[in-house]
């Protein structure tokens, strides 16, 4: 942070600005505790309320158990317990004991019992971060996550995660998604914090290499999300139901931010593990950034960004989501961290003003996760308010330094 040009005025530097973004994620974890339930958490409604039918799922699950540990690192009291808890039900319920891996919901709900790539990534994040926690359990369930994904999910062939298979990985989907990918160059980098095996960051940087550098690069920095097996673009994925909340038609703007963040954060990684660190990251993070606010913000009528653009770069759906505007103002953050230069700073001030103002809810608390065309709220993608990690990170990631994972940074402040 100290390497930020002093030429201009920076709200990273303001002890204002981190005093709220500290106020903000500590009203934003008060208000997630009420998701805890029996087998973990489940997803919260408007008022942060669980419903009546609610579901301890496993993405929620150890995206809390993610954020309730970087709570307690950062030092906030009343979070170990939280911790304990998401470990311990992805250790039990969530887990499949028989075959290995992490079902959707728990097996009794009559779930998909498919073991999905996006998930597994989560559960080794959140496991990560309990280890830095110091939680017990954490250890076994990140040593079981690293064995799932090193003997199931990771493809040393194609330099990228398998996406899905059934319960007993007897029959893989055949499919492969940049947005699973995209979550285990996070997981990665965590893992490789945790464990010293600088091997995550070169799995991380193949990673990079072929959804970004490859594609999306060729792509004018719009990230292609849906591949077949040979990594050949599905450009008409799903086309029929273009505002799928995992798999949308087209490209995603806020992929394209939260990939331009990881990218700075493997190539800070690598700068300080002394490894190879090809100098096109930075290129292509300027890239994904720039073309996601060309092409995402302000460009139909409205302010914020919308959720999915065409292969003309056209809006589709239009609505606007909480965590793509999260993971603006942490990309801002990243590259005004790296490059020291003034319009990234704007961004960071864009963002943050358009977040106060349209998403972050005063009456009833955390964000309102969805704004319609015309900065409504809505609840077309994504009811309720299960999501506290896009929000979270946002208000951390700007006060920490670019190379080390999250639960790392916090544990090296103390």
């Amino acid at each position: 942070m100290d390497d930020l040009n002093h030429e201009f005025s920076s709200w990273l530097r303001s002890p204002g600005h981190k005093a709220w973004l500290a106020q903000e994620g500590n009203r934003l974890l008060a208000f997630a505790r009420a998701a805890r339930m029996p087998q973990g958490f489940g997803n919260l409604d408007d008022h942060g309320r669980l419903p009546a039918d609610a579901v301890a799922e496993t993405m929620n699950t150890a995206r809390m158990t993610h954020s309730f540990a970087l709570a307690h690192i950062n030092g906030i009291p009343g979070c170990a317990e939280w911790v304990d808890h998401g470990v311990a039900a992805l250790a039990g319920p969530l887990r499949d004991a028989e075959h290995g891996g992490w079902f959707a919901k728990p097996l009794e709900q009559g779930a998909d019992t498919g073991k999905a790539a996006y998930l597994h990534a989560f559960v080794a994040l959140a496991a990560s971060s309990a280890v830095v926690a110091r939680r017990p359990g954490a250890q076994a369930l990140l040593d079981q996550a690293i064995q799932v994904i090193s003997q199931r999910f990771w493809s040393e062939e194609e330099g990228a995660m398998r996406e899905s298979f059934d319960r007993d990985w007897s029959h893989e989907e055949h499919y492969r998604g940049a947005n699973s990918n995209m979550h285990s160059t996070e997981a990665f980098l965590a893992l490789a914090d945790v464990t010293g095996d600088a091997r995550w960051l070169d799995r991380a940087l193949r990673i990079v290499e072929r959804v970004i550098h490859q594609h999306a690069a060729a792509n004018n920095h719009q990230v292609i999300e849906h591949f077949d097996l040979q990594w050949q673009p599905l450009r008409e994925y799903n086309v029929d139901k273009p505002d799928d909340g995992f798999r949308p038609y087209g490209t995603t703007p806020g992929h394209a931010f939260e990939w331009a963040r990881l990218v700075l954060h493997l190539e800070a990684a690598r700068q300080k593990a002394r490894l190879d660190t090809p100098s096109w990251l930075l290129e292509d993070a300027r890239g994904l950034f720039e073309n996601a606010c060309r092409y995402g913000w302000d460009v139909d009528g409205a302010a914020g960004i919308v959720y999915t653009l065409d292969w003309e770069n056209k809006p589709v759906v239009r609505h606007r989501l909480h965590w793509t505007h999260a993971e603006a103002a942490a990309a801002a953050a990243a590259l005004l961290q790296r490059t020291n230069e003034q319009t990234y700073e704007d961004w960071y001030r864009t963002f943050w003003e358009f977040n106060e103002t349209r998403f972050i809810d005063r009456e009833h608390g955390s964000w309102r996760h969805e704004l319609n065309p015309q900065n409504q709220p809505s609840a077309d993608i994504w009811p309720g308010k299960p999501d506290l990690y896009h929000a979270l990170q946002a208000t951390l990631l700007p006060v920490l330094p670019l190379a080390q994972s999250l639960a790392t940074a916090l544990a090296c402040l103390r």
